[in-house]
Protein backbone atom coordinates (compact mmCIF):
# COMPACT_ATOMS: atom_id res chain seq x y z
CA UNK A 1 0.00 0.00 0.00
CA UNK A 2 1.00 3.43 -0.25
CA UNK A 3 1.15 6.08 2.06
CA UNK A 4 -1.94 7.73 0.57
CA UNK A 5 -3.60 4.31 0.72
CA UNK A 6 -3.07 3.77 4.26
CA UNK A 7 -3.73 7.03 5.37
CA UNK A 8 -7.31 6.49 3.85
CA UNK A 9 -7.86 3.04 5.11
CA UNK A 10 -7.04 4.50 8.99
CA UNK A 11 -9.46 7.43 7.78
CA UNK A 12 -12.64 4.67 7.24
CA UNK A 13 -11.25 2.95 10.41
CA UNK A 14 -11.19 5.73 12.76
CA UNK A 15 -13.44 8.25 10.92
CA UNK A 16 -17.14 9.26 12.20
CA UNK A 17 -20.12 7.56 10.14
CA UNK A 18 -20.31 11.23 9.25
CA UNK A 19 -17.08 12.27 7.98
CA UNK A 20 -15.98 12.90 4.88
CA UNK A 21 -13.09 10.25 3.29
CA UNK A 22 -11.02 11.52 1.40
CA UNK A 23 -11.66 8.15 -1.22
CA UNK A 24 -15.10 9.19 -1.19
CA UNK A 25 -14.06 12.51 -2.51
CA UNK A 26 -16.44 13.57 -5.54
CA UNK A 27 -13.00 14.35 -7.17
CA UNK A 28 -11.21 17.17 -9.48
CA UNK A 29 -13.17 18.94 -12.21
CA UNK A 30 -9.92 17.83 -14.53
CA UNK A 31 -8.90 14.41 -13.19
CA UNK A 32 -5.43 14.06 -12.21
CA UNK A 33 -3.74 10.92 -10.95
CA UNK A 34 -3.31 10.47 -7.09
CA UNK A 35 -0.47 11.41 -5.43
CA UNK A 36 1.61 8.02 -3.83
CA UNK A 37 1.87 10.07 -0.40
CA UNK A 38 -1.00 12.81 -0.09
CA UNK A 39 -4.90 12.47 0.17
CA UNK A 40 -6.51 14.81 -2.56
CA UNK A 41 -7.88 16.78 0.66
CA UNK A 42 -3.74 17.26 1.93
CA UNK A 43 -3.20 18.22 -1.85
CA UNK A 44 -5.85 21.00 -1.73
CA UNK A 45 -4.45 22.29 1.39
CA UNK A 46 -0.97 22.65 0.16
CA UNK A 47 -1.96 24.17 -2.93
CA UNK A 48 -3.91 26.92 -1.04
CA UNK A 49 -0.84 27.59 0.78
CA UNK A 50 1.05 28.32 -2.01
CA UNK A 51 -1.17 30.30 -4.16
CA UNK A 52 -0.30 33.81 -4.56
CA UNK A 53 -3.76 34.71 -2.92
CA UNK A 54 -3.00 32.93 -0.15
CA UNK A 55 0.57 35.14 0.42
CA UNK A 56 -1.47 38.37 -0.20
CA UNK A 57 -4.16 37.93 2.74
CA UNK A 58 -1.40 39.37 5.11
CA UNK A 59 -1.76 42.72 3.37
CA UNK A 60 -5.26 42.59 3.60
CA UNK A 61 -8.07 44.43 5.98
CA UNK A 62 -9.93 41.97 8.33
CA UNK A 63 -11.58 45.22 10.17
CA UNK A 64 -9.43 48.07 10.77
CA UNK A 65 -7.73 49.63 8.04
CA UNK A 66 -3.98 49.57 8.33
CA UNK A 67 -3.91 49.95 11.52
CA UNK A 68 -0.63 51.13 13.67
CA UNK A 69 0.17 48.23 15.50
CA UNK A 70 1.74 45.05 15.01
CA UNK A 71 -0.92 42.75 17.15
CA UNK A 72 -4.34 43.62 15.08
CA UNK A 73 -5.38 40.77 12.57
CA UNK A 74 -5.15 40.72 9.07
CA UNK A 75 -7.12 38.79 6.83
CA UNK A 76 -4.18 35.86 6.71
CA UNK A 77 -4.26 35.65 10.56
CA UNK A 78 -7.69 35.57 10.84
CA UNK A 79 -7.83 32.57 8.20
CA UNK A 80 -5.58 31.12 10.27
CA UNK A 81 -7.64 31.44 13.79
CA UNK A 82 -10.16 30.02 11.38
CA UNK A 83 -8.15 26.65 10.17
CA UNK A 84 -7.49 25.95 14.03
CA UNK A 85 -10.82 26.40 15.63
CA UNK A 86 -12.45 24.46 12.92
CA UNK A 87 -9.35 21.78 13.21
CA UNK A 88 -9.98 21.78 16.95
CA UNK A 89 -13.79 20.69 16.61
CA UNK A 90 -13.32 18.41 13.77
CA UNK A 91 -10.81 16.04 15.92
CA UNK A 92 -12.87 15.81 18.66
CA UNK A 93 -16.21 14.67 16.37
CA UNK A 94 -14.02 12.56 14.32
CA UNK A 95 -13.96 14.30 10.79
CA UNK A 96 -11.66 14.68 8.52
CA UNK A 97 -9.30 17.44 10.01
CA UNK A 98 -7.69 17.74 5.82
CA UNK A 99 -10.56 18.83 4.44
CA UNK A 100 -11.74 20.55 7.48
CA UNK A 101 -8.01 22.47 7.02
CA UNK A 102 -8.13 22.82 3.64
CA UNK A 103 -11.54 24.76 3.08
CA UNK A 104 -10.83 27.02 6.28
CA UNK A 105 -7.37 27.88 4.68
CA UNK A 106 -9.38 28.83 1.16
CA UNK A 107 -12.16 30.73 2.53
CA UNK A 108 -11.07 34.21 2.33
CA UNK A 109 -8.98 34.34 -0.45
CA UNK A 110 -11.12 35.99 -2.36
CA UNK A 111 -11.92 38.86 -0.39
CA UNK A 112 -10.97 42.30 -1.54
CA UNK A 113 -9.11 45.17 0.15
CA UNK A 114 -10.42 46.96 2.70
CA UNK A 115 -12.44 44.26 4.05
CA UNK A 116 -15.76 44.41 3.96
CA UNK A 117 -16.15 48.12 2.91
CA UNK A 118 -14.09 46.93 -0.39
CA UNK A 119 -16.82 43.99 -1.00
CA UNK A 120 -20.11 46.75 -0.43
CA UNK A 121 -18.17 48.99 -3.27
CA UNK A 122 -17.61 46.09 -6.18
CA UNK A 123 -21.09 44.58 -5.37
CA UNK A 124 -22.36 47.92 -5.89
CA UNK A 125 -20.13 48.96 -9.34
CA UNK A 126 -20.06 45.48 -10.73
CA UNK A 127 -23.15 44.37 -13.18
CA UNK A 128 -24.14 41.40 -11.25
CA UNK A 129 -23.04 42.33 -7.78
CA UNK A 130 -20.09 40.87 -5.98
CA UNK A 131 -19.81 39.03 -2.97
CA UNK A 132 -16.23 37.61 -1.61
CA UNK A 133 -17.17 34.06 -0.89
CA UNK A 134 -18.23 34.08 -4.83
CA UNK A 135 -14.63 35.10 -5.63
CA UNK A 136 -13.39 32.60 -3.41
CA UNK A 137 -14.47 29.87 -5.59
CA UNK A 138 -13.96 32.06 -8.33
CA UNK A 139 -10.04 31.97 -7.36
CA UNK A 140 -9.51 28.83 -6.88
CA UNK A 141 -11.28 27.69 -9.91
CA UNK A 142 -10.23 30.08 -12.74
CA UNK A 143 -7.58 32.65 -11.41
CA UNK A 144 -5.04 31.31 -10.02
CA UNK A 145 -1.89 29.52 -11.93
CA UNK A 146 -1.97 31.84 -14.54
CA UNK A 147 -6.18 31.12 -15.48
CA UNK A 148 -6.10 27.28 -14.84
CA UNK A 149 -7.20 27.46 -11.23
CA UNK A 150 -5.77 25.34 -8.67
CA UNK A 151 -8.51 22.26 -9.25
CA UNK A 152 -9.70 21.39 -6.15
CA UNK A 153 -11.58 18.59 -5.00
CA UNK A 154 -15.68 19.40 -4.93
CA UNK A 155 -16.21 19.30 -1.28
CA UNK A 156 -13.37 21.96 -0.88
CA UNK A 157 -14.97 23.80 -3.12
CA UNK A 158 -18.30 23.76 -1.40
CA UNK A 159 -17.27 24.37 1.19
CA UNK A 160 -15.28 27.69 0.29
CA UNK A 161 -18.58 28.67 -1.64
CA UNK A 162 -21.35 27.72 1.68
CA UNK A 163 -18.99 29.39 4.09
CA UNK A 164 -20.98 32.57 5.17
CA UNK A 165 -24.47 32.22 3.67
CA UNK A 166 -27.39 30.17 1.86
CA UNK A 167 -27.64 26.30 2.37
CA UNK A 168 -25.33 25.19 4.29
CA UNK A 169 -21.89 22.68 2.71
CA UNK A 170 -22.70 19.40 1.74
CA UNK A 171 -19.81 18.39 4.25
CA UNK A 172 -19.75 18.43 8.17
CA UNK A 173 -16.59 19.93 7.82
CA UNK A 174 -17.43 22.63 5.32
CA UNK A 175 -20.30 23.60 7.90
CA UNK A 176 -17.74 22.98 11.03
CA UNK A 177 -15.46 26.07 8.84
CA UNK A 178 -18.62 28.20 8.65
CA UNK A 179 -19.03 28.13 12.05
CA UNK A 180 -15.68 28.66 13.06
CA UNK A 181 -15.13 31.62 10.74
CA UNK A 182 -18.05 33.20 13.01
CA UNK A 183 -16.46 32.13 16.41
CA UNK A 184 -13.09 33.44 15.03
CA UNK A 185 -14.17 36.84 13.80
CA UNK A 186 -16.30 37.55 16.71
CA UNK A 187 -14.01 37.24 19.26
CA UNK A 188 -10.70 38.41 17.49
CA UNK A 189 -12.71 41.47 16.90
CA UNK A 190 -13.29 41.87 20.44
CA UNK A 191 -10.15 41.87 20.97
CA UNK A 192 -9.11 44.28 18.42
CA UNK A 193 -11.42 46.90 19.56
CA UNK A 194 -10.52 46.83 22.88
CA UNK A 195 -6.89 47.49 22.00
CA UNK A 196 -7.98 50.47 19.47
CA UNK A 197 -9.81 51.62 22.52
CA UNK A 198 -13.26 51.52 20.26
CA UNK A 199 -14.66 49.28 23.05
CA UNK A 200 -14.11 48.68 26.54
CA UNK A 201 -14.79 45.85 28.66
CA UNK A 202 -17.91 46.95 30.52
CA UNK A 203 -19.64 47.79 27.66
CA UNK A 204 -19.45 43.53 26.33
CA UNK A 205 -23.51 42.46 26.95
CA UNK A 206 -23.10 41.11 30.45
CA UNK A 207 -26.48 38.38 29.08
CA UNK A 208 -23.71 37.65 26.60
CA UNK A 209 -20.51 37.36 28.67
CA UNK A 210 -22.44 35.23 31.63
CA UNK A 211 -23.07 32.56 29.06
CA UNK A 212 -19.88 32.84 26.87
CA UNK A 213 -17.29 33.99 29.57
CA UNK A 214 -15.67 37.53 30.28
CA UNK A 215 -11.96 37.05 28.61
CA UNK A 216 -11.45 36.24 24.85
CA UNK A 217 -9.97 32.64 25.45
CA UNK A 218 -13.12 31.73 27.92
CA UNK A 219 -15.25 32.88 24.80
CA UNK A 220 -13.76 30.79 22.26
CA UNK A 221 -13.30 27.81 24.40
CA UNK A 222 -17.56 28.18 25.69
CA UNK A 223 -17.97 28.30 21.51
CA UNK A 224 -16.11 25.14 20.60
CA UNK A 225 -16.90 23.23 23.25
CA UNK A 226 -20.64 23.79 22.56
CA UNK A 227 -20.47 22.96 19.35
CA UNK A 228 -18.88 19.84 19.96
CA UNK A 229 -21.07 18.59 22.38
CA UNK A 230 -23.93 19.97 20.67
CA UNK A 231 -22.76 17.92 17.16
CA UNK A 232 -21.68 14.56 18.38
CA UNK A 233 -23.73 12.40 16.73
CA UNK A 234 -25.62 14.86 14.59
CA UNK A 235 -26.34 14.75 10.95
CA UNK A 236 -25.65 19.14 10.88
CA UNK A 237 -23.08 21.38 12.82
CA UNK A 238 -25.11 23.14 15.42
CA UNK A 239 -24.93 25.08 18.20
CA UNK A 240 -27.03 25.11 21.90
CA UNK A 241 -30.00 27.60 21.89
CA UNK A 242 -28.51 29.24 24.75
CA UNK A 243 -24.58 29.61 23.27
CA UNK A 244 -26.48 30.15 19.80
CA UNK A 245 -28.86 33.30 21.45
CA UNK A 246 -25.31 34.41 23.12
CA UNK A 247 -22.92 34.45 19.90
CA UNK A 248 -25.80 36.01 18.27
CA UNK A 249 -25.73 38.94 20.51
CA UNK A 250 -21.99 39.62 20.75
CA UNK A 251 -22.83 39.54 17.07
CA UNK A 252 -25.39 42.48 17.44
CA UNK A 253 -23.32 44.06 19.86
CA UNK A 254 -20.22 44.28 17.22
CA UNK A 255 -22.11 45.32 14.33
CA UNK A 256 -23.55 48.45 16.57
CA UNK A 257 -20.56 49.38 17.94
CA UNK A 258 -17.38 48.48 16.21
CA UNK A 259 -18.37 47.44 12.85
CA UNK A 260 -20.39 50.89 11.87
CA UNK A 261 -18.40 53.00 14.44
CA UNK A 262 -16.86 56.29 12.84
CA UNK A 263 -13.48 55.68 15.38
CA UNK A 264 -13.13 52.23 13.62
CA UNK A 265 -14.24 52.68 10.12
CA UNK A 266 -14.00 56.37 9.33
CA UNK A 267 -11.44 56.03 6.34
CA UNK A 268 -13.45 53.62 4.63
CA UNK A 269 -15.16 55.93 2.33
CA UNK A 270 -11.84 57.20 1.52
CA UNK A 271 -10.88 53.46 0.62
CA UNK A 272 -14.31 53.23 -1.20
CA UNK A 273 -13.85 56.03 -3.37
CA UNK A 274 -10.48 55.12 -4.22
CA UNK A 275 -11.74 51.85 -5.04
CA UNK A 276 -14.30 53.31 -7.15
CA UNK A 277 -11.78 55.84 -9.40
CA UNK A 278 -9.38 52.50 -9.79
CA UNK A 279 -12.46 50.78 -11.18
CA UNK A 280 -13.86 53.34 -13.19
CA UNK A 281 -10.26 53.89 -14.90
CA UNK A 282 -9.48 50.44 -15.74
CA UNK A 283 -12.82 50.15 -17.16
CA UNK A 284 -12.35 53.40 -19.63
CA UNK A 285 -8.51 52.28 -20.07
CA UNK A 286 -8.63 47.72 -20.15
CA UNK A 287 -5.38 47.63 -22.41
CA UNK A 288 -3.64 49.49 -19.12
CA UNK A 289 -5.37 45.70 -17.15
CA UNK A 290 -2.09 42.96 -16.31
CA UNK A 291 -1.53 40.57 -19.07
CA UNK A 292 -3.31 37.95 -16.83
CA UNK A 293 -6.11 39.40 -16.70
CA UNK A 294 -6.82 40.28 -20.82
CA UNK A 295 -7.76 36.65 -21.63
CA UNK A 296 -10.32 37.14 -19.23
CA UNK A 297 -11.63 41.07 -20.87
CA UNK A 298 -11.15 38.60 -23.78
CA UNK A 299 -13.61 35.68 -22.91
CA UNK A 300 -15.92 37.65 -20.20
CA UNK A 301 -15.55 41.50 -20.59
CA UNK A 302 -14.01 44.51 -19.26
CA UNK A 303 -15.90 44.48 -16.55
CA UNK A 304 -15.48 40.81 -15.29
CA UNK A 305 -11.63 41.25 -15.84
CA UNK A 306 -11.52 44.84 -13.59
CA UNK A 307 -13.00 43.46 -10.57
CA UNK A 308 -10.69 40.51 -10.19
CA UNK A 309 -7.74 42.29 -10.52
CA UNK A 310 -9.29 44.99 -7.91
CA UNK A 311 -10.33 42.19 -5.75
CA UNK A 312 -6.94 40.69 -5.74
CA UNK A 313 -5.31 44.12 -4.44
CA UNK A 314 -3.79 44.13 -1.20
CA UNK A 315 -4.65 47.34 1.05
CA UNK A 316 -0.82 48.73 -0.05
CA UNK A 317 -1.16 47.76 -3.62
CA UNK A 318 -4.34 49.39 -4.20
CA UNK A 319 -3.11 52.40 -2.37
CA UNK A 320 0.00 52.30 -4.66
CA UNK A 321 -1.74 52.10 -8.17
CA UNK A 322 -4.36 54.54 -6.80
CA UNK A 323 -1.30 57.27 -6.54
CA UNK A 324 0.46 56.25 -9.35
CA UNK A 325 -2.62 57.13 -11.66
CA UNK A 326 -4.19 60.24 -9.93
CA UNK A 327 -1.56 61.95 -7.72
CA UNK A 328 1.02 64.26 -9.34
CA UNK A 329 4.33 63.54 -9.36
CA UNK A 330 6.57 66.42 -8.24
CA UNK A 331 9.07 67.68 -11.04
CA UNK A 332 12.44 66.84 -11.15
CA UNK A 333 15.40 68.51 -12.73
CA UNK A 334 17.88 65.99 -14.79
Amino acid sequence: MTLREQIQAREEAMLSPQACKSSQSRGRARPEEECAIRTAFQRDTDRIVYSKAFRRLKHKTQVFLQPEGDHYRTRMTHTLEVSRIARTMARALSLNEDLTEAIALGHDLGHTPFGHAGERLLDEVMPGGFAHYKQSVRVVERLEKGGEGLNLTWEVRNGIACHTKGAPAATLEGQLVRLADHIAYINHDIEDALRGGVIYPMEIPVDAADVLGFTHSQRIDTLVTDAIESSRGQEEVRQSPRVGEAMLALKEFMFDNVYTNPMAKGEEGKAQDMLRRLFEYYQRNPDCLPGDFQAIRAEEGVDRAVCDYIAGMTDPFAVDRFQELFIPKGWTVL
